[in-house]
């Protein structure tokens, strides 16, 4: 049996990090959170040399990853992944080794206030680059009608409890 697989994907600010760690915390038996980030992620000359670029790298990530949840599903009913990865590259990775119960979720949050956040931690990400990356995304989720929880004015108790009641959908779903 393949595990159920819930996705939180956004940019960098959006709460995904912070909001999975929340989720985390709560120890909700049969789920385990992963953070796509904990792998390493190389420098731009390593995935040029090595992947052929950036995006290439993500899409090679992301497939990896999902290959690595799947391997253990007695162990995991219900993982959580983190992360920043298209959607485009989740579905085919999933379809290709057969997981019929997975969801993506697109945490957003208007650009200052990502922009604000960032600052505090990570201020080189706090960039129009990043900006253009959150817009990419939420189009895709749009495209793709994946839900989205805008993170601009909600604690991150709340992100959470939305990611709980995403994690119910599909254990719905699954039958976990």
């Amino acid at each position: 049996m393949r595990p159920a697989l819930l996705f939180v994907i956004g940019a960098s600010g959006a709460g995904k990090t912070a909001a999975t760690e929340t989720l985390q915390a709560r120890a909700l038996p049969g789920v385990h959170c992963y953070y796509f980030d904990t792998i390493g992620v190389p420098s731009a000359e390593v995935m040029q040399r090595d992947f052929g670029g950036g995006e290439q790298w993500q899409a090679a990530t992301t497939a990896r990853w999902i290959d690595r949840l799947v391997a253990e599903p007695e162990s995991r009913p219900l993982a959580v992944l983190e992360g920043q990865t298209r959607p485009s590259f989740i579905k085919p990775a999933l379809d290709r080794v057969g997981v019929r119960h997975a969801r993506i979720i697109l945490l957003d949050a208007q650009p200052d206030v990502r922009a604000a956040r960032l600052r505090g931690q990570r201020p080189e990400l706090a960039s129009p680059r990043m900006d253009a990356w959150a817009a990419y995304l939420r189009g895709q989720a749009d495209a793709l009608g994946l839900p989205i929880v805008d993170t601009t004015h909600i604690s991150i108790e709340a992100v959470a409890d939305a990611l709980e009641r995403e994690m119910e959908v599909l254990r719905a779903e699954a039958a976990v």
